[in-house]
Formats: structure tokens, C-alpha cells, sequence
């Protein structure tokens, strides 16, 4: 293997280099998204930590050839089995735990941490030399099987929310659904272009500061030649990746629900939050609904 060049990254909240997901109080959410500036994105992720604090994370080796490494705390360890029960009862959630599993090549470290505690993350990305992922960690929030995502961002995620049709639905299928988000992140940066993604990451910082400091113009010919370099802004960016891990938490509710009710429920709510909310993107959503024979694709 290659020598590994690029990338301790930690959590850098408001230059969105990493995914969190705090929850928004209610009624809060559609005007916070129509003010349309990166102050959303500020308060949504929180402080800055400092960009270069070390990190350490299992890498492929001659003693340690990748697959999972899970790190729980005893006192989470029973919680974190069940979670991972229900994630690996779908068709979806096996497929790629095995895929990580079984990949010599590739070193997934997941956490269970009490940080975040109704969050989760995935970050501490590396490549090698050829710009191969080889390493990420997804981080688990200890009470993970309670909360639920506002509905601009994690539509899928958000469709959980307890009401009287689907209050039968436990903890263990919010906590999973968490889960299949997350692998939905590692998936798309195994899949992307690993310089663009580095790049992003280095100029975001940049483009939030000037932004935040010439009057939130976006028409300032510095944050445009950044945007350019970047491919979009920084929200934009961020509100692409989250929509593809809410696509990998969708064909996990797919596979989990073949109770076609109950699940067009489900499918019907996200359905209703992305014309809402992210009409551009869709397509993506479309195709997990459109993945189920004709009959059973819930009016999408």
C-alpha cells in the first residue's frame, strides 16, 4: 500500500469539513434555511476546534489489516449491540458492514462516545498516495437512539418522529437509521474525488471568514474565485453531503419496512420534507423509492 500523505481532519463544525447533527429546537427550522447565509451554518455546528489537533486512527498494516474496530465503552456496550442488531436485520446494513468488514484495504473505526450524545460523526479521513480512502471513523453519541433531526437536513432521519401511526416504532430503528446516515457518508468520500474533497476542505475556513467579515456579501470577487476552486459554496457543499447519507438512510428504511403502510407512512413524510425543503435534490431520493417494484413505491 501506498504511504498514507493526507489527512489527520477533526471536527471543524462551521467549515463543515466534518458531519454533525445537533437538533434544532422546534418551528425554528424553515426560517433558519430561508435566511440563505452561513450564519445557519454556524450556529448549526457550533465552535471551531483547533484544525490542526492530532488525531489517531487504526490504519491498515502488516499487524493490523484493516476491517472494523469498534471502541464502546462498557457501560454503552449493550445499547451499542442492539443498535447494531437492527442495522444489520436489513439487507442494506449487512452489505456494507460486511464491505468494510472484509476490505484489508480499509480501516472503519467506529466510536460510541458520550459527546453529542444524540449525534453522530464521521470524519478522521485518510488516503493514501493514489488517493484511495483508507481510513475513516463514524461516532456514535451514547443516548443515539434518541432525538430527531430537524427535517430540512435529515428528512429521512426526521420521518421517524413519533406521532400516533408511528409510535410502535423503537429506539433501536432511530438509532440505526443514525447508523445507516453515517455509513452513507463514508461511502460517497470512498466514492468522490479525494483532491477536490481536500481542497474543499482547506478553502471552506477561508470562505466562511471573509464571508463573515465583509458584510456577508457573496458577491465579494474573493468568496466567487473560492467558489469557483470549491466547485460550490460551503453550504452547498455541506447540504450535498448530507442529503446523500439521508439517501443511504433511506434504502435502510426501505429494506426495514416491507410493511408496505407503514412504510409509504415513512416514505410519504420524506417525500413531503424534500419538496419542502430540497427540491434540487430530489432525483437521489427518487431513485431509492423507484428501487421497489412499480406497485410498491409509494406515489413517488
Amino acid at each position: 500500500m501506498g504511504q498514507v500523505r493526507w489527512l489527520r481532519i477533526v471536527v471543524i463544525p462551521i467549515s463543515l469539513a466534518l458531519l454533525v447533527f445537533p437538533f434544532f429546537p422546534a418551528g425554528r427550522s424553515a426560517s433558519l434555511k430561508s435566511e440563505g447565509s452561513l450564519s445557519l451554518v454556524s450556529e448549526y455546528h457550533g465552535v471551531i476546534p483547533n484544525m490542526n489537533s492530532p488525531t489517531r486512527v487504526e490504519k491498515p498494516s502488516a499487524d493490523n489489516p484493516g476491517g472494523i474496530y469498534e471502541r464502546v465503552p462498557d457501560k454503552y456496550l449493550a445499547r451499542y449491540q442492539r443498535w447494531k442488531q437492527e442495522f444489520l436485520s436489513t439487507e442494506t446494513g449487512r452489505q456494507q458492514w460486511v464491505s468494510y468488514q472484509n476490505n484489508p484495504n480499509f480501516t472503519l473505526t467506529v466510536v460510541v462516545t458520550r459527546t453529542n450524545a444524540e449525534g453522530g460523526t464521521t470524519g478522521n479521513y485518510e488516503w493514501n498516495e493514489e488517493g484511495k480512502l483508507i481510513a475513516a471513523t463514524i461516532t456514535l453519541g451514547c443516548r443515539l437512539d434518541e432525538g430527531v433531526p430537524n427535517p430540512i437536513y435529515f428528512p429521512v432521519m426526521n420521518s421517524l418522529l413519533p406521532t400516533e401511526t408511528t409510535r410502535n416504532i423503537g429506539g433501536e430503528t432511530m438509532a440505526a437509521t443514525k447508523m445507516a446516515h453515517e455509513f452513507g457518508h463514508v461511502n460517497r468520500t470512498a466514492q468522490g474525488d479525494s483532491v477536490l474533497y481536500q481542497l474543499q476542505i482547506q478553502l471552506m475556513p477561508e470562505y466562511n471568514r471573509i464571508f463573515l467579515s465583509n458584510g456577508r456579501d457573496v458577491r465579494d470577487p474573493r468568496l466567487i474565485e473560492l467558489e469557483k476552486r470549491m466547485g460550490a459554496t460551503p453550504v452547498e457543499i455541506w447540504e450535498d453531503r448530507e442529503y446523500w447519507g439521508e439517501t443511504n438512510a433511506m434504502l435502510y428504511l426501505r429494506d426495514r419496512f416491507a410493511e408496505d403502510s407503514l412504510r409509504c407512512l415513512l416514505f410519504s413524510r420524506i417525500k413531503r420534507s424534500i419538496e419542502l425543503y430540497a427540491p434540487g435534490y430530489e432525483e437521489r431520493f427518487l431513485t431509492v423509492a423507484q428501487s421497489l417494484p412499480s406497485d410498491r413505491r409509494c406515489g413517488w
